[in-house]
């Protein structure tokens, strides 16, 4: 669970922890038509990336797309291609069940991350990201 608490703190959240494992447990026995986590491990098997994605209904689409909406590396391994095969893993999931696209967010300010977007060809879109607190 550490990896997945760097990863709030890089966004600064602060997420409670039993909700944050209870997340990942739902997600982790979830269908993988509802939604799927991968892991990056090193060489030693020691997890040191992942990615959370679930299906939507896009309107838009006219069928269901993958959201990834988590994709955290840790940064002492960060550029040695975990990112790259966390999202191709990701797609290929998609790809397998039909979805037309892929589809993710970042921070704005988050340059590294838009730099490996790029790089494998994502690109971004003209719509901004809302979100209205309950």
């Amino acid at each position: 669970m550490p990896l997945f608490r760097g990863y709030a703190d890089f966004y600064e959240s602060d997420p409670d922890d039993d909700d944050l494992e209870a997340l990942l447990r739902e997600v982790i026995t979830a269908p993988e038509s509802v939604a799927y986590l991968l892991v990056a491990a090193d060489d030693e098997g020691k997890v040191v990336g992942f990615a959370n994605a679930a299906w939507k209904w896009s309107s838009l689409r006219g069928s269901k797309i993958v959201l990834m909406d988590d994709l955290f590396v840790n940064p002492n391994v960060r550029g040695q291609g975990h990112a790259d095969a966390l999202i191709e893993a990701t797609a290929e999931i998609a790809r397998q069940g039909g979805a037309p696209v892929l589809m993710w967010y970042t921070a704005q300010d988050n340059h590294r991350a838009q730099a490996v977007y790029d790089r494998i060809g994502g690109r971004a879109g003209d719509y901004k990201e809302y979100e209205l607190v309950l």
